[in-house]
């Protein structure tokens, strides 16, 4: 069982990093010979992520959703995704080949990302009696106390007079 950390905290870091979003969604829910491999692609490269944390992915966290399921991404730099979704060695290009093979322009299943490209003091985020979480996960915590009290101190916002 992971750790829950009572009281307050909020990631810290002071380093740039990128939010990569990716999920599949189901199009045709009888179509059951086209979407569970599609699904099944993804562990195996976060396996591999893991195992390699030189390939610069620093958290993934999986979330089921009506139809899909999506993986939110921590990265160390935009450069170290890219390479990786470009690597001939790696477990991404032959799953995107298959997928563009099996599926295509069928419908039956869609894929979709988004990523964001943050900088320091350009993200907030609480977890309060949560274990490591999310970014938090990703960069470390830290308790949310003096300036990681509230809100706009964490993002470094200045007040309008």
């Amino acid at each position: 069982m992971m750790s829950i950390f009572p009281g307050r905290y909020a990631a810290q870091s002071d380093e740039s990093f990128v939010v990569f979003l990716i999920g599949a969604r189901v199009n045709k829910l009888f179509a059951l010979g086209s979407w569970p491999r599609v699904f099944a692609a993804m562990p195996p490269m976060i396996a591999e992520l893991r195992q390699h944390p030189e390939l610069g992915l620093l958290h993934a966290s999986y979330f089921v959703y009506w139809r899909g399921v999506a993986v939110i991404q921590y990265w160390r730099s935009f450069d170290h995704l890219h390479a990786y979704a470009h690597a001939r060695d790696a477990k991404h290009l032959p799953a995107w080949a298959e997928f563009n093979r099996r599926i295509g322009g069928n419908g039956t299943v869609g894929i979709w990302h988004e990523s964001y490209l943050v900088e320091p003091g350009k993200f907030e985020t609480v977890y309060a009696n949560m274990p490591r979480f999310g970014l938090g996960a990703a960069v470390g915590h830290v308790p949310a106390m003096g300036r990681m009290q509230d809100a706009r101190s964490r993002l470094a916002v200045k007040q309008s007079s």
